[in-house]
C-alpha cells in the first residue's frame, strides 16, 4: 500500500458536511444534514451469497441464512448461507482431497504461478465492481476500496505468484559421508479466518502465500462482511483454480469458526482479529491436533510526536494514523504522545483538523469517513467515549453520533488523557484520538511499552539519533518513522506480546505454510564431501 497514494487520498483539503453547532467548552457537533441525505445506490449487484465448496456454490447443510447489513443504513443487503460444523466438514474434506489427490500441489510451481497471475488480471479487470461491493458491505470509502485496496489485493497476488517457483530447500554439508538436503513442503490444509475491517486485503494476506506454497484452503469470512470473498473466489475458478483448492464458508465464530479450529484434518490455522478470540483459537488448536497457528491480533499503537516536529505535518500524519478506515485498524496510532513543548499547539491543530473531517456516505465523492461496521461496534465506541469523559479526560471535539440513521460517529479528540484510563489502554477500534503529554524519551519509551499490545508504532522526528533510539526501544512489530500505515507486499507485518505471533506478507509469510524436511542419504566412496 503506497504511502504516497494513501496520504494524497486522505489528507487533501475537502469540503465540510453541514455546519457545526457550538456546545460549549470548545466542543463542536456536526449537523445531521449529511446523514439525512438518501444513500447512493451502489453500482453493483450481489451475485454470490452461498458457500463455495469444492468449486461449487452450495446452500448450507442446514439451509440457514443470515443477513449482511449496509452500515450506512442498517438495512439488509442480502441473506448469506450460514455455514456450521457440517459445512466445515464438507469444505475440509474437499480441501483434503484436493491436496492429497488433486493437481494443485502436484502441478509445477510455474503452472500455479500462471493461474494466480490470471486471477490477479481478472480482479484488476473487475476493480470497480469489487470495490463497490466491499464498500457496500463494509462502509469504507469507495475511493479507498477502488484506488488503494483492490489494487493492493492485485499486487499481493502478483507478488505471491512470483514466489511460487522460488521456494526451495538447501544442500547442507555434514560431518560424514552423507548427502544432506532439506525440502520445503506445503503443510497441507490451511484453515483461515479473516476479519471485517479489511476483508479483501486479509483474504490476500492469507490465501496468497498458502496457495503459492502448494496448500489448499478453507477460509471463514467475517459474518459482517462475507460478500467480497465469495465474489473474488469465483474469479479464481475462472482463472483455472482446481475445485477444492479454495473453499469459502460464511458463518459465525462459535459454530463455523470453532469447527474449523478444532478440525482434526486441518493442518494449519491463520487468524486475524481480537486478542480474546486469538486465545480461544490457540486453545482449540491445542485440544485438537496441535496444529500451528499464526495470529495477527489487537493493538494500541503509540504515535510519538517529538519536540523537533513540524507541528502541522505531525498533526496531519497523526490524524491519518488514527482516523484512517474509520479508526477500525488494528495498528491505528491510537495513543498520540506529544512532547510538552509542542503539546498545546498540536492539540489545537488536531482539534481543528478533526472538525474539518467530512463524514458521510462512503460512495459520495469528497468524504473522508464513512460509518462504523455495525451497531455493536457503534455502541462499543460510544461507550468508550463516555468512559473517557467519566474518567476525567477532556473531550475537545466530537463524542456523539452523526445523524439518526446508520453507524456514523463524529471524529473525536480527547486531551488530558492518563495512561490508566480505558481509552488509553483498550483497543477502541473507532474514530477516537487520545492525546497524551510527555517530557523526555526515557519517559515516552517506558509509557509506550507499558501495554499488553505490541503491534506497531509511529515516530515523528527530524533527529536521526532520536529515531534510532526509539526504533530499537519500542517493543512492537513495525515502527514507522515520519510515515504511518505504509504497507507493501514485501514488508512483513505482525506483533509482539499479545498482538500475535508470526508474520504476514513478504517472504516471512511463506514460512507459515511450509514444512521443512531433512533428507539424509548415505554415500559410498564419495569423490568429495
Amino acid at each position: 500500500m503506497a504511502a504516497r497514494r494513501i496520504s494524497s487520498l486522505f489528507s487533501r483539503s475537502l469540503p465540510r458536511i453541514g455546519q457545526k453547532s457550538y456546545l460549549g467548552r470548545g466542543i463542536y457537533q456536526y449537523s445531521t444534514a449529511a446523514a439525512l441525505e438518501d444513500p447512493i445506490k451502489p453500482p453493483v449487484n450481489v451475485e454470490y451469497n452461498k458457500l463455495l465448496i469444492n468449486g461449487q456454490f452450495v446452500d448450507a447443510a442446514s439451509g440457514k441464512t443470515f443477513p449482511t447489513l449496509d452500515p450506512r443504513t442498517g438495512e439488509i443487503i442480502t441473506h448469506v448461507a450460514e455455514g456450521e460444523a457440517e459445512d466445515i466438514n464438507r469444505a475440509v474434506a474437499a480441501a483434503r482431497k484436493a491436496f492429497d489427490e488433486g493437481p494443485w500441489p502436484k502441478m509445477t510451481a510455474y503452472e500455479r504461478t500462471k493461474i494466480i497471475l490470471r486471477f490477479a488480471d481478472l480482479v484488476e479487470k473487475h476493480n470497480d465492481e469489487i470495490a463497490a461491493l466491499e464498500t457496500w458491505d463494509n462502509g469504507k470509502l469507495y475511493e479507498q476500496s477502488a484506488e488503494i485496496e483492490v489494487p493492493m489485493f492485485v499486487r499481493l497476488f502478483r507478488y505471491y505468484a512470483g514466489w511460487a517457483d522460488k521456494i526451495h530447500g538447501l544442500t547442507i554439508p555434514a560431518d560424514g559421508p552423507q548427502h544432506v538436503q532439506t525440502l520445503h513442503e506445503p503443510i497441507g490444509v490451511a484453515g483461515q479466518i479473516i476479519p471485517w475491517n479489511f476483508p479483501l486485503l486479509m483474504f490476500a494476506w492469507k490465501v496468497g502465500p498458502a496457495l503459492a506454497s502448494g496448500n489448499t484452503v478453507v477460509l471463514k469470512t467475517a459474518e459482517q462482511t462475507p460478500l467480497s470473498a465469495l465474489h473474488v473466489a469465483k474469479l479464481f475458478h475462472e482463472a483455472g483454480l482446481p475445485p477444492g483448492v479454495l473453499n469459502i464458508v460464511s458463518g459465525f465464530g462459535p459454530t463455523a469458526g470453532a469447527a474449523l479450529c478444532s478440525h482434526m484434518d486441518v493442518d494449519k490455522l491463520a487468524f486475524t482479529g481480537s486478542t480474546e478470540t486469538g486465545k480461544v483459537i490457540l486453545e482449540l488448536s491445542a485440544k485438537s491436533n496441535l496444529k500451528p497457528v499464526t495470529l495477527e491480533l489487537g493493538g494500541k499503537s503509540p504515535f510519538i510526536v517529538c519536540e523537533d516536529a513540524d507541528v502541522d505535518q505531525a498533526v496531519e500524519l497523526a490524524h491519518y494514523a488514527l482516523f484512517f478506515n474509520q479508526g477500525q485498524c488494528c495498528c491505528a496510532g491510537s495513543r498520540t504522545f506529544v512532547h510538552e513543548k509542542v503539546y498545546d499547539e498540536f492539540l489545537e491543530k488536531a482539534k481543528a483538523r478533526a472538525l474539518k473531517r467530512t463524514v458521510g456516505d462512503p460512495f459520495r465523492p469528497g468524504m473522508e469517513q464513512g460509518p462504523q461496521i455495525d451497531a455493536e461496534q457503534f455502541e462499543k465506541i460510544l461507550k468508550y467515549i463516555r468512559s473517557g469523559t467519566d474518567s476525567g479526560a477532556t473531550l475537545e471535539t466530537g463524542g456523539d453520533r452523526v445523524g439518526a440513521k446508520g453507524y456514523y460517529i463524529q471524529p473525536t479528540v480527547f486531551s488530558d488523557v492518563k495512561d490508566d484510563m480505558l481509552i488509553a489502554k483498550d483497543e477502541i477500534f473507532g474514530p477516537v484520538q487520545t492525546v497524551l503529554k510527555f517530557k523526555d524519551l526515557d519517559e515516552v519509551i517506558r509509557r509506550a511499552n507499558a501495554s499488553r499490545y505490541g503491534l506497531a508504532a509511529g515516530v515523528f522526528t527530524h533527529n536521526l539519533d532520536t529515531a534510532n533510539t526509539l526504533m530499537r526501544a519500542l517493543r512492537v512489530g513495525t515502527v514507522w518513522i515520519n510515515c504511518f500505515d505504509t504497507f507493501d507486499a514485501t514488508i512483513p507485518f505482525g506483533g509482539y506480546k499479545m498482538s500475535g505471533q508470526g508474520r504476514e506478507k513478504g517472504e516471512y509469510s511463506l514460512k507459515n505454510y511450509l514444512q521443512v524436511k531433512a533428507v539424509v542419504t548415505q554415500l559410498k566412496n564419495p569423490a568429495w564431501l
